[in-house]
């Protein structure tokens, strides 16, 4: 992973699982990470745990689904440490239900943390990037961004069809500025998403589905791969699944 060495990177939703065994697994390949997370005091404990083992890392409370954060993270980013070469677009909540129960707030949540949340990284970044000539997007979806997971996860595989889809008309966008754009979409990992939910039985029954989950740090390597690669290779899409996983 030598040519992670001293690249810029932004992180949100790195407080845990994907985005923290992320953030541990590029500083400690010396990239210069930069993360984002409503839990300030996790954020912290992570920043001062890569510092102290010599690598470089810098925190910010950020909510996703306020821009006025997201800017104060990329802006604090580039006063820091100059530029940024890539920005990992992690938050993201699945509150399962079904329709009929008619979560209506749980929708508008994933909305705005799943898309807007995504869209406002991707609005941080992009000035800067282009002035760069240089960058990386990479954007966390599901195999959920795939099939339909239903019943109760169609509005959480809304969002994630969407990721899909703004990735694809990223790079399509901004290839002429050498900017790559990678979306990873995870299958069962072992996080604290399938806790989102507010229905108990939907949390059981996630819990026993996610028996077979991979740890965070196999979608880690994935970003850090597509990361890795020189600046005229673009890594599109990695889909990463448990092996015992038909879904």
């Amino acid at each position: 992973m030598s040519n992670i060495a001293d690249k810029v990177v932004v992180i949100t939703g790195a407080s845990s699982g994907v985005g923290e065994s992320t953030a541990r697994l590029l500083a400690g390949n010396g990239a210069k990470v930069a993360l984002g997370a409503r839990r300030e005091d996790r954020i912290d404990a992570l920043v001062r745990d890569i510092n102290a083992k010599g690598g470089s890392a810098l925190g910010f409370k950020t909510d996703v689904t306020k821009r006025g954060d997201v800017e104060a993270l990329v802006k604090g980013t580039v006063d820091k440490y100059g530029r940024i070469d890539a920005i990992v677009n992690n938050s993201g909540i699945m509150p399962i239900a079904p329709m009929a129960a008619l979560k209506v707030e749980e929708w508008d949540r994933m909305i705005d943390v799943n898309i807007k949340g995504l869209l406002y990284g991707v609005a941080a970044v992009l000035p800067i990037m282009q002035k760069q000539k240089l960058g990386h997007i990479i954007n966390i979806a599901s195999v959920a961004g795939f099939k339909v997971f239903a019943p109760g996860g169609t509005v959480y595989s809304a969002t994630k069809f969407a990721v899909r889809a703004l990735t694809e008309g990223l790079r399509m966008e901004l290839k002429a500025d050498n900017i790559r754009c990678t979306v990873i979409s995870p299958a069962a990992v072992a996080t604290e998403l399938p806790e989102g939910s507010s229905e108990e039985n939907t949390r059981k029954n996630l819990r026993e589905f996610y028996k077979i989950a991979i740890p965070a740090e196999s979608i880690a390597r994935a970003i850090a791969y597509a990361i890795e690669q020189p600046a005229d290779v673009e890594i599109g899409e990695a889909v990463i699944r448990p092996t015992a996983l038909d879904f």
